[in-house]
């Protein structure tokens, strides 16, 4: 006969347990920890609480923000999950000192971070610059449209509304008649409060009066050609988005990253789900985080922006260039134009292999490759030299050039030299034919943009952005487990949002370690 070890589920042991042992060196606990305990100045928050005399006390807010950041880096968004995490969880016990914060408590503070989310942002991207993770010279931007916390069935224009107020009216009239009906077969009224329609009943009248509140408390959302937009009685701030999984009801949240280490410069969730709209308002964010941290009046100045063909507009080209920023925007038939993609429709039926790739020729860099700059007349190159102009009219076989220089040694030892222009002197000229320098001039930005990413370098540089940015979303979205906003209104999805960006570059801090 099989013998088994006994085992008494009413044994009691004692165990000693020191919370802090559990917070591994080099861990992201262990960042979360020092970071919010040592970095963040979190008095600001002192003004939200009134209990300086009578009242209980209240859960320190690093307590709390440490508990958050921990519950969104392992996915966990329900405030009461959180509220259970620090009860059963050893690590959730550690960070929050033994503390254990209800549910109204957790969300009460989350919502309470308006105001002071951007400030504790701006501390953790200083600690990021002193431990060297900004690289300073490229930037990508994009958005991650994610769904919210509000059905899509609940929007429509007040058109659409009131005919569905209309509709439910109507249905509410015809249950109501049979609801008499049923009043006088002589049922009891428990047994008529027990039937199916007496809760559609209720139901109903909760929904009319709801549509009711909503339009007689909000007007009607127009867009900028004076159209009106669907309004969503549930959460008004947010926007049907069209994407690749279908049509949702969310916000398109927003992330400016720096190349070198993917830490996040500024994010913020927005309710217009068309990208165009979002590039001047980040770049003019991203910039006052930059200055905030202590890169200077021109942050920006120079620095390469990466963006897909979605924020490719005339004003988002125009604000690039009053910044000053080597920006390389595609416009949405740029892949058309690229020999590389030819015949990438014969390979979409899933039966066909592609070819493999073919050898790409050793290319130099052409006009293209060098940015012009109209106010100062002249030119510069990939590297960040200034070519500036030697002769205006340069008569040579018949042909009418105008002559840009480079001045000093600066080709010497430059990387990329091998791919610039054809020269054998130690200076490098641009001479460009006058009849093209005049049309060039004469090109809209849109199309000086197209011919700037149709280069070689514009290919090259462009094709950077994909593995910059979308690793920082693939992160947040799948490894994070934020796959969709749990709060309402864009104040506190733009908080949500936020907290899951300093995740994220907390995470690169335990990464790289802490100085």
């Amino acid at each position: 006969m099989a013998r088994y070890k006994p085992y008494n589920a009413n044994q009691s042991r004692l165990v000693p347990i020191t919370l802090r042992d559990h917070i591994y060196e080099g861990s992201l606990e262990e960042a979360i920890h020092l970071t919010v305990e040592e970095d963040i100045d979190l008095s600001g928050l002192d003004e939200l609480y009134k209990n300086d005399e009578t009242g209980r006390p209240a859960i320190h807010p690093k307590v709390l923000l440490k508990v958050v950041l921990l519950a969104y880096a392992r996915g966990i968004t329900g405030s009461r999950v959180i509220e259970r995490a620090c009860r059963e969880n050893v690590l959730f016990m550690a960070l929050a000192g033994g503390e254990q914060p209800d549910h109204a408590t957790i969300a009460a503070f989350i919502t309470s971070l308006k105001g002071h989310i951007m400030d504790i942002f701006i501390h953790v991207l200083m600690i990021c610059d002193e431990m060297k993770l900004l690289g300073g010279t490229h930037l990508s931007l994009d958005g991650l449209k994610l769904p919210s916390n509000a059905s899509k069935e609940h929007s429509g224009t007040f058109k659409d509304l009131k005919k569905k107020r209309a509709k439910l009216k109507g249905k509410l009239k015809e249950l109501i008649r049979e609801h008499r009906q049923l009043d006088r077969s002589g049922l009891s009224a428990q047994q008529i409060r027990a039937t199916k329609r007496h809760k559609q009943i209720k139901r109903i009248q909760k929904e009319v009066k709801r549509l009711d509140h909503f339009m007689s408390s909000n007007p009607p959302k127009e867009g900028k050609t004076q159209k009106e937009l669907q309004s969503n009685i549930t959460d008004n701030d947010s926007a049907k988005m069209p994407t690749s999984h279908g049509v949702i009801q969310g916000y398109n949240a927003q992330a400016v990253v720096d190349d070198k280490h993917q830490i996040i410069v500024h994010g913020e969730a927005m309710s217009n789900g068309q990208d165009a709209d979002n590039l001047v308002p980040m770049i003019d964010a991203a910039k006052a985080n930059l200055k905030s941290i202590g890169k200077g009046e021109e942050p920006l100045k120079g620095i390469i922006l990466t963006a897909d063909a979605n924020y490719h507009s005339n004003n988002n080209i125009a604000k690039c260039e009053q910044e000053q920023i080597d920006a390389y925007i595609p416009d949405t038939g740029f892949r058309k134009r690229d020999d590389r993609f030819k015949d990438q429709d014969r390979y979409k039926d899933g039966v066909n292999k592609a070819p493999k790739a073919p050898k790409l020729k050793r290319e130099r860099f052409g006009l293209d490759a060098f940015r012009y700059d109209a106010r100062k007349d002249q030119y510069i190159c990939a590297q960040g030299h200034v070519l500036k102009l030697e002769a205006k009219r340069l008569p040579m076989k018949n042909i009418i050039y105008r002559v840009y220089r480079i001045k000093g040694n600066s080709c010497v030892n430059c990387a990329i030299k091998a791919k610039c222009l054809n020269a054998t002197s130690r200076h490098r000229y641009l001479c460009i034919k006058l009849e093209e320098f005049e049309r060039e001039k004469k090109l809209t930005l849109s199309q000086k943009m197209q011919v700037k990413v149709d280069s070689a370098l514009g290919r090259l540089i462009y094709g950077l952005r994909i593995g910059n940015i979308e690793p920082v979303f693939g992160n947040i979205r799948y490894n994070k487990g934020l796959d969709r906003f749990t709060y309402r209104t864009k104040e506190k999805v733009d908080i949500q949002w936020l907290l899951y960006c300093l995740v994220h570059n907390i995470e690169k801090i335990a990464h790289y370690g802490r100085p």
